[in-house]
């Protein structure tokens, strides 16, 4: 098993809009036949200093998170909306 986590700062100026659209994508993200179980949602703001937004998802397989990773719609989505509105991110992949 193989869990993906991505965290996300926004950019100061990042609308509601824009964050909806990525919510929206990545709920299309969590349909895909290679995903295992998929989450995502903003902080909780309970501690000062964390990322705003969160990803995790959980693949059976290396293979399948590859999949995930390269599937068109996801890249689309990293390339149109999540990087022009992050000022930071960070990412890791766990083996379960």
């Amino acid at each position: 098993m193989i869990r993906h986590v991505a965290l996300f700062t926004w950019n100061p100026d990042v609308s509601d809009e824009t964050i909806g659209a990525i919510k929206a994508g990545l709920d299309r993200l969590a349909t895909l036949d290679c995903v295992a179980a998929y989450t995502h949602g903003p902080d909780a703001g309970i501690r000062e200093g964390n990322y705003d937004y969160a990803v995790v998802g959980d693949f059976e397989t290396v293979e399948e998170y590859q999949e995930y990773s390269a599937e068109d719609g996801h890249q689309q989505l990293i390339q149109d909306l999540i990087v022009p509105n992050i000022s930071g991110r960070a990412g890791i992949q766990i083996q379960l």
